[in-house]
C-alpha cells in the first residue's frame, strides 16, 4: 500500500548509534565506471543523512551478473546487515502482482479487459459498476481510495493489526461517488487492485492467494513470496523503522498489518524473487505480445511514491524514463519500508531498491526522498551500462 497513513510510535530504545556502510560487488571491474562510483557516493549519503534511513540494499542484475550493493543495516538491534535473501513488505510493488494475475487471465481467456464490475461483483460499488478491468489496472476508473476514509482511518487507527477480508476493506467505498467518471483520467487509488483481486478470483473461481501460487510464485520460481494474514514476517528479513527528527528509529515492522491493503500492497518477499519476478513480468514470460501491447498503452502518471525520472502509468506496470534509457517497474512504500522494482523490457536487467524506512514525498525528510530517488537513477544508469 503506497499511501497506507503512517503514525508515530514512541519509543524507548537507547540513543542510535552511527551506522557504518559497505558494499558488495559481484562484477569484477564494479569500480571502474563513473556511474559506479557516483552510485555509491549516493548511497553513502542516503545513510549518513540526519533522519536518513538505518539501512537500504541494491540488488543489480545486468544479462548473467547480479550483485549487490548495502549500506547500514537490517535489523538494529542485532546489527545484521542487509542481504538478498530477507523478506520484506513489498507495498504497491504487490499492484504488478495483481496485475500478472489479471493479465495472465486475460491472455488465457478467462477474463477481459472490458469485463466489468458490475458484471463481475454484482451489487458490491453500485456506482461503479460500469468501471472495467482495464480501467481499474490502470488507475483510471475513478475508485474513490478507501485507505483515505474516515471510517478506515478510525479502524486502522485502533485496530493496526487487525485483518479485514478483501469485500470489506471496498466496502468503506460502496455508496461514494466515483471521483471522476470511468476513463475520464488518471488518478492512484489503493481501491483500484483490491477490485482486481476479486475480479480474478470471480472469474477463475479460486481464491486470489491460489491464483498468485498457480499463475506467478510456481512458474517463476518465487520460493520466498507470500500475501500473509497477519503481521507475521518470515525470517530472515528486513526491519522496517520509523525515522522521525530527535528520536532512536523505531521498529515498525510488525505495527500494521499488510493484509489491510490485500491485492494492492500486502507481500512479501525478498530481493532475489523481486528480481526475478520483474524480470519474467516485463520480460514477457507470463502472457503473449497482444497483452504486453494493451499493458503498455502508457498514460500519463505516476507511481506513488515517485520512481526515478519521468513516470508514466499502464496496465499494473509503470514506465520509468532515464537518461540512460527507460525500465517498467513498480514502487511502494508502507510504514517501514520504501521500495522500487524494474527490468528492462527484454528481461535482461533490473534493479530492486529497498529503504527500510518510509520516508516519501510528505513523509519524512525531503532531502533524504530526492537522496532515495537520485540513487534510483543512477542504480538504473549503471544496471542498463549508462554513465
Amino acid at each position: 500500500m503506497s499511501s497506507l497513513p503512517r503514525r508515530r510510535w514512541i519509543a524507548g530504545a537507547a540513543t542510535f548509534a552511527a551506522l557504518t556502510a559497505f558494499a558488495v560487488v559481484g562484477a569484477a571491474d564494479a569500480l571502474s565506471s563513473p556511474t559506479d562510483r557516483a552510485l555509491n557516493r549516493a548511497l553513502d549519503r542516503i545513510v549518513a543523512a540526519p533522519n536518513g534511513p538505518p539501512g537500504l540494499s541494491v540488488l543489480i542484475r545486468r544479462g548473467d551478473q547480479q550483485e549487490l550493493r548495502r549500506r547500514g543495516f537490517a535489523d538494529l538491534e542485532r546489527r545484521r546487515r542487509p542481504t538478498g535473501g530477507q523478506h520484506m513488505r513489498l507495498a504497491s510493488v504487490a499492484k504488478a502482482y495483481s496485475g500478472a494475475v489479471a493479465l495472465t487471465l486475460v491472455d488465457r481467456g478467462r477474463l477481459s479487459l472490458s469485463d466489468t464490475i458490475g458484471e463481475l461483483l454484482p451489487g458490491l460499488l453500485p456506482k461503479a459498476k460500469r468501471v472495467t478491468l482495464r480501467q481499474a489496472l490502470g488507475h483510471t476508473g475513478g475508485l474513490p481510495d478507501y485507505i483515505r476514509d474516515p471510517e478506515f482511518l478510525e479502524y486502522l487507527d485502533e485496530n493496526p493489526r487487525g485483518y479485514l477480508r478483501p469485500r470489506e476493506l471496498v466496502e468503506y467505498v460502496r455508496d461514494d461517488d466515483l471521483d471522476f467518471p470511468p476513463g475520464a483520467r488518471y488518478k492512484y487509488s489503493d481501491t483500484d487492485n483490491v477490485i482486481v483481486g476479486l475480479m480474478a478470483q470471480a472469474a477463475a473461481g479460486r481464491p486470489y492467494e491460489a491464483l498468485l501460487r498457480r499463475l506467478v510464485y510456481r512458474p517463476l520460481n518465487l520460493h520466498d513470496t507470500s500475501l500473509p494474514r497477519t503481521v507475521r514476517m518470515p525470517k530472515p528479513f528486513l526491519h522496517g523503522y520509523d525515522v522521525a527528527p530527535g528520536e532512536a528509529p523505531e521498529d515498525v515492522s510488525k505495527v500494521i498489518n499488510p493484509a489491510l491493503a490485500w491485492a494492492s500492497g500486502g507481500i512479501v518477499s525478498t530481493p532475489r524473487d523481486v528480481s526475478r519476478f520483474f524480470r519474467a513480468y516485463v520480460g514477457g514470460r507470463l502472457f503473449d505480445g497482444a497483452v504486453r501491447a494493451e499493458q503498455r498503452a502508457f498514460l500519463r502518471g505516476t507511481s506513488q511514491p515517485p520512481g526515478p525520472g519521468p513516470n508514466a502509468a499502464g496496465l499494473g506496470l509503470f514506465r520509468y524514463s532515464t537518461r540512460c534509457g527507460t525500465v517498467y517497474g513498480h514502487t511502494g512504500s508502507f510504514p517501514g519500508y520504501r521500495m522500487f522494482g524494474a527490468s528492462t523490457s527484454g528481461g535482461r536487467r533490473s534493479v530492486v531498491f529497498s529503504v527500510n524506512a518510509q520516508i516519501v514525498p510528505g513523509e519524512g525528510s525531503p532531502r533524504v526522498n530526492k537522496l532515495i530517488r537520485r540513487a534510483q537513477k543512477l542504480a538504473v544508469c549503471y544496471a542498463l551500462g549508462g554513465r
